[in-house]
């Protein structure tokens, strides 16, 4: 080869690669990158975890597999390690609560998203997984807590009828059915331990926070069609509010859910006040201060069209920010669905409403902001669970896992972090912490003991057939 042709060749050489290196160079600098690596690399300080999970699973467990170990129905970040409580739930267990407290639960009291010939609520004693059925006739059961009071509220998310009831000594209430046209139970034992809370309104009940007093915030599972504005939020102020002092109830007829106010959230500030709305509300007021309107009738979805309530994507599940509320203040979280078959991945929402005193009076504008947005890896956020001591949020996805696009594999359970100190609002940053091996599936329900160590979480209409209740412990 002449010595000119060789120099050329060399320096092509050099261009190509300074080129390549150039490549692999911004990608190793790419920030976005470098931070999420941060993230995983740091999983046991920030999330309890010993390493979080690289990627979704895409696999697809045989229902027999599942059947014989229901443990192979998912993988778990490093560290952590499971229990199946029971897969004798319900195949639709959704939304759970803790029986009788948070530190040293024998029970789960859980709904079961079936319709009325189904069971509708749920006790499974955590030591033994065995399930019995406290309610019959629901359509929906979705949404469940104990209240401070010492009761159960469960809801329907049944769309613009759906009912909130109020149950009373769970442990000895069994094979009770519902008549929904009358609200009345009958048949089974302890009937007169349930009642059907009208004063709450109807709507499709998926998320409910619900505080010591009484007050409580839930949002209406609803998308928008043709123009409406989708679900709105909402806040429940009772006429006779619960104080710890007064111990738990032992009549229903205690309970300050009797009887109450409904106001619903409308955002747009301007011009306005806590009690009067501002001048600026409507589409594209999604985030920001705004106002508490009076809703007049029960029919709440109704009411929304009429008050023109700000919308979002299907409000899903709520829970409090215990640290705010431990100093005094209202703040919830909660999940948007939103629909990705349109590319609408989803968010995850933060309500602020002053302190515990204020929002019972409506003394200060509220303010929702945005905290996590949804993307083709964290589709359609549905439930989420706050994690006490690491004051983490854990988001359960709910994509649909053969929608064509990228990123769209099974769905996962996300640990998110608080925001911090920066100029944003939003999540300091998420890692993935579990994904099903079903591609039929979707995770629920999950909610951790008052240890943060501890978290309980459904297996929604899974391979198998029948309910799966997971004990994950663990957490660092």
């Amino acid at each position: 080869m002449a010595r000119n042709s060789r120099r050329l060749l060399l320096g092509a050489m050099a261009i190509a690669a300074l080129a390549l290196g150039s490549v692999a160079l911004a990608e190793d600098a790419d920030f976005g990158r470098q931070t999420q690596g941060r993230l995983e690399a740091q999983s046991r300080l920030l999330f309890g975890v010993e390493r979080p999970l690289a990627s979704s699973s895409d696999e697809a467990v045989a229902a027999a597999e599942a059947d014989e170990d229901p443990r192979e129905i998912a993988k778990f970040a490093g560290g952590l390690r499971v229990r199946v409580v029971t897969t004798q739930s319900g195949r639709l267990t959704d939304q759970m609560a803790l029986w009788p407290n948070d530190s040293e639960p024998t029970h789960l009291i859980a709904c079961n998203e079936g319709g009325p010939t189904t069971p509708g609520l749920q006790r499974i004693e955590i030591a033994t997984g065995e399930t019995e059925t406290i309610v019959s006739g629901t359509k929906s059961c979705d949404p469940i807590r104990r209240t401070p009071w010492g009761t159960i509220v469960f809801g329907e998310e049944s769309g613009a009828d759906g009912a909130l009831y109020e149950l009373i000594d769970p442990l000895h209430t069994t094979g009770v059915t519902l008549d929904r046209s009358a609200g009345t139970f009958g048949g089974g034992r302890g009937v007169d331990n349930l009642v059907r809370r009208d004063a709450v309104g109807r709507l499709s009940w998926e998320g409910i926070g619900l505080y010591q007093s009484g007050l409580m915030y839930y949002g209406d599972e609803n998308g928008p069609k043709m123009g409406t504005g989708g679900g709105a939020y909402y806040k429940f102020v009772p006429d006779h509010a619960w104080s710890p002092s007064s111990g738990p109830i032992t009549d229903l007829d205690q309970s300050p859910l009797r009887s109450g106010t409904v106001y619903g959230l409308r955002l747009g500030a301007r011009g306005g006040s806590p009690t009067t709305p501002g001048a600026d509300y409507g589409q594209g007021s999604q985030t920001g201060l705004g106002s508490w309107i009076l809703a007049a009738e029960p029919n709440l979805r109704a009411e929304a069209a009429r008050l023109e309530l700000s919308g979002y994507y299907r409000p899903e599940d709520i829970d409090i920010d215990r640290q705010a509320e431990a100093l005094g203040r209202v703040r919830f979280c909660g999940p948007n669905t939103g629909n990705e078959h349109g590319d609408n991945d989803g968010e995850v929402i933060c309500l602020s409403d002053g302190s515990l005193a204020e929002a019972m009076q409506n003394g200060v504008q509220p303010e929702l902001q945005y905290f996590v947005l949804g993307n083709p890896q964290l589709a359609m956020p549905d439930n989420i669970a706050y994690q006490p001591g690491q004051g983490n949020w854990i988001v359960h996805e709910d994509a649909e896992t053969d929608y064509p696009g990228p990123g769209y594999d099974n769905n996962d359970l996300w640990a998110c972090l608080p925001d911090g100190a920066d100029a944003d609002r939003l999540s300091d940053g998420c890692v993935r912490v579990a994904t099903l091996n079903d591609p039929t599936a979707e995770w629920t329900g999950g909610i951790f003991d008052s240890s943060g160590k501890r978290f309980f979480v459904s297996v929604q209409h899974n391979i198998t057939g029948h309910g799966i209740v997971f004990e994950v412990t663990g957490w660092r």
